[in-house]
């Protein structure tokens, strides 16, 4: 696996940025244009940007996106793959390949960031206006942050690196305090924020991305070395910039929760910021979350793969209510579902077992779609939804209080619940946020960011509920419409710590960097 300095150092050394040509995401090789001679248009800052919202620079991460968010927190389970395994069971190494693909991917992003800013700074010419540089600027930047996001949540403590070639000269690298990270992002965002147009080309994002981004970040920051209590100066923050995309972007929530996760939804108006995946590009720059986990081959193009489900644990099936069947069934597969938008040409699909449905979206006929292959599911899946943010603001609002019943506080959080079909509370706490947002957001990477949040100023709470999950399959009896434990895949698990809440640093990059294994050090 390659460690950080590698990467940047061959990215250093490419001749390129891709880009696009009729469409955001038709790029062609990055081969093809010399960072001597591009950035010199706007279009060229347009190619630039676009070539940072999926592909290679995010093809490392989508997997550990939803397997360290999903399977750390006892949502999924997969028998398969030994190092999904030591997530689910907490026995996990340095050596694990998800830490590390997911290390690398984030700071792939990173690096590619680093290099659009570099240029558009470096090779721009004064012809182009700064508002148009400041607005590509505010592209690269809101990625970088995103990925910096991710890695101070999962990792804690890492090293922050805004110019590539400065790691030419001096490679080894300290990791900067969580504090200091945190800071990192939101100066990100807050240029994002500042600089991004209102609306834009569908899938690209907005001011109202990088608001939206910058209330969860500031809700995360809240907690970050408290103890019992949240700080209210970030909290009020939080309010402010979540709130602020509640009331005045004029986006609203997808009528349906189902609809949120077919292809031909994608980039609809509540999907805030999503990876933009090709069908018909090879291994290595398209989605291939179905083709891993799909049920059935029948639901993967060309009828390959599907080789295990990812299964949900009984702690995320007894979540659902009885009324909430809209998100129970387009998040997970029961035992006797039918699902007539997949496998069409056979009269759709009926589940013959337990697994996850969400970035499920069928195979090439289901979605008109002949260029879709193995290795590219076409569905952009969101890394931020108009949804998280409602809620982002109505936990905001609770803030350190038991309860609640604000208004705005139930308001946007009860558009969530009444979209889904189930009903409003009255009253809002903390244990009743967080399950909503388990539900609302179950296998799109977000419940163990949630626990994590918790863990910064209630780590007994965060670990308590790790340690009382019920943490195992089950089979579902379509019938009688009953579920009951499945004690031939039980998996020991160790129990949890506030150690857990922090993975290892690779083996590979301490061995690359033995600086990584000091302790951090200020940025600022």
């Amino acid at each position: 696996m390659k460690s950080i300095n590698k990467i940047i150092i061959i990215l250093l050394l490419a001749a390129a940025i891709a880009g696009c040509k009729k469409s955001f995401l038709d790029r062609p090789s990055t081969s093809q244009i010399s960072s001597n001679n591009f950035y010199q248009t706007p279009s060229d800052l347009r190619l630039a940007t676009a070539n940072l919202y999926g592909g290679a620079p995010w093809w490392q991460w989508q997997q550990p996106w939803l397997l360290l968010g999903d399977a750390l927190p006892g949502t999924a389970f997969y028998t398969y793959y030994g190092d999904l395994m030591q997530l689910y069971t907490r026995t996990i190494t340095a050596q694990n390949g998800l830490i590390s693909t997911g290390w690398t991917g984030l700071y792939n992003v990173i690096a590619q960031s680093n290099m659009v800013i570099s240029g558009i700074n470096q090779q721009a010419p004064a012809s182009i206006p700064v508002l148009t540089k400041n607005r590509a600027l505010a592209e690269a930047r809101f990625m970088r942050a995103v990925a910096y996001y991710h890695l101070v949540v999962y990792w804690g403590a890492v090293p922050i690196i805004e110019d590539n070639t400065k790691l030419v000269n001096n490679p080894l690298l300290n990791r900067n305090n969580v504090a200091d990270v945190y800071k990192f992002i939101a100066n990100d965002l807050s240029f994002a924020a500042q600089y991004l147009p209102a609306t834009d080309q569908p899938g690209r994002v907005t001011t109202w991305s990088a608001q939206g981004m910058l209330g969860k970040v500031y809700l995360t920051m809240a907690g970050w070395g408290q103890n019992g209590t949240r700080n209210q100066a970030l909290l009020d923050s939080a309010k402010k910039y979540a709130g602020n995309v509640c009331k005045n972007s004029g986006l609203d929530l997808l009528p349906n929760y189902y609809d949120l996760f077919k292809v031909q939804n994608n980039d609809n108006a509540e999907s805030l910021f999503a990876l933009q995946w090709s069908p018909g590009v090879g291994y290595g720059f398209g989605n291939v979350l179905p083709v891993y986990y799909s049920p059935s081959g029948k639901l993967v193009a060309q009828g390959n793969g599907g080789w295990q489900p990812l299964q949900p644990t009984f702690d995320l099936y007894s979540m659902y209510s009885d009324k909430d069947t809209v998100r129970r069934k387009a998040t997970i597969m029961l035992n006797g579902d039918h699902y007539p938008e997949l496998d069409i040409a056979d009269g759709g699909y009926n589940a013959t077992g337990n697994s996850m449905k969400k970035h499920i979206v069928g195979n090439e006929k289901d979605n008109n779609s002949p260029t879709m292959t193995i290795w590219s599911s076409p569905e952009h899946f969101a890394m931020l939804r108009l949804a998280d943010v409602y809620l982002v603001y109505a936990e905001a609002i609770l803030g350190n209080n038991a309860s609640t019943t604000d208004g705005d506080a139930l308001l946007y959080f009860n558009k969530v619940r009444t979209r889904a079909g189930v009903d409003p509370v009255t009253v809002l706490d903390f244990d009743t946020m967080l399950k909503e947002r388990r539900v609302e957001l179950a296998f799109e990477g977000q419940y163990w960011i949630d626990l994590v949040r918790l863990s910064y100023y209630q780590p007994a709470k965060a670990v308590n509920i790790l340690n009382t999950q019920k943490r195992y399959t089950f089979t579902y009896d379509s019938k009688t419409h009953t579920a009951q434990r499945d004690t031939t895949t039980a998996v020991p698990t160790l129990p949890a710590t506030i150690g857990s809440f922090t993975l290892p640093i690779p083996a590979s990059e301490i061995t690359t960097d033995p600086k990584l294994a000091q302790p951090p050090v200020p940025y600022y």
